[in-house]
């Protein structure tokens, strides 16, 4: 695990820098979303893919490989680099430059930029900016923040909110779902495994947030998603006190393999709970 202090060595200035960079970014973002001057194409797996997405990347790595030249980077909109390369990498970053492309499309404002840092497959730092809902969540070194009003924010200590989970109540669940992927699965499974839990709909990494903030117990995704929808939440959730488990419950890592995709997962707030109990059926 890289520490506060090892960040610093490796990159000075560090969360200056990705601060600056993620509100750069989001100003962009909020153009094209604004006066939708966005246009929309569709990318080789069905997937949306807008001039917002191809705007925020160029910013994000150009201005990364100027700040940072040695820390390769893998993104969303760059990503055919064959393992035999990245299997080299002991730290490199991992980018998502819009999360919830489809959200953004649709202008419900739940986006995000997602920056991860990952170390021996581990996301050690990782910061997420919802640009239209003018919040940012980051986390490293067991602490995670939430900032509010993030654009104009001018003192970071003294704005920034330390988040952490909450311990579970079996009770009283509250589950972060998906706006559009495995519903009817998902509301199966729910049946039997929390039939009486709330439920908040959410798009994006914001999932993730929730749970580092204590407002959800779980997130649990029974579909495909990629390691760049992931990593920041997890550095944030895993700081926050919670974690990321495929359905074997081993904990999510990353560049492991050819593939970037991840398996399915659930994510959890409270790491003392034995969540195999409940999750039997997944």
């Amino acid at each position: 695990m890289i520490n506060t202090d090892k960040l610093q060595e490796l990159a000075p200035n560090f969360l200056e820098n990705c601060f600056n960079i993620i509100k750069q970014t989001g100003k962009v973002i909020l153009d094209y979303y604004d006066f939708d001057k966005f246009k929309v194409t569709t990318k080789e797996d069905n997937s949306p893919l807008t001039s917002a997405d191809l705007a925020a990347n160029e910013i994000i790595t150009s201005e990364l490989k100027k700040l940072y030249p040695n820390i390769p980077i893998i993104s969303e909109e760059q990503k055919n680099l064959p393992y035999s390369e990245r299997s080299t990498w002991d730290t490199f970053w991992l980018i998502d430059p819009i999360d919830g492309t489809k959200e953004f499309i649709d202008k419900n404002d739940e986006f995000t930029i997602n920056i991860a840092l990952i170390h021996n497959q581990v996301p050690v730092f990782g910061i997420i900016y919802a640009p239209a809902l003018d919040v940012t969540y980051y986390g490293f070194d067991n602490s995670s923040f939430k900032i509010n009003n993030f654009s104009k924010c001018t003192d970071i200590e003294k704005e920034k909110i330390l988040i952490n989970t909450r311990n579970f109540n079996q009770d009283k669940v509250t589950i972060a779902v998906s706006r559009r992927h495995s519903k009817e699965k998902f509301a199966q499974l729910k049946e039997k495994i929390f039939p009486n839990a709330d439920t908040i709909p959410k798009g994006s990494s914001l999932k993730m947030c929730l749970i580092a903030e204590g407002i959800a117990d779980i997130y649990i995704r029974l579909g495909p998603t990629s390691e760049w929808d992931t990593a920041a939440g997890q550095a944030i959730l895993n700081s926050a006190g919670g974690e990321i488990y495929d359905i074997k419950s081993n904990v999510l890592r990353y560049n492991t393999k050819e593939s970037l995709l991840n398996p399915e997962f659930y994510a959890i707030g409270d790491t003392k709970v034995s969540w195999k109990d409940y999750l039997n059926d997944l």
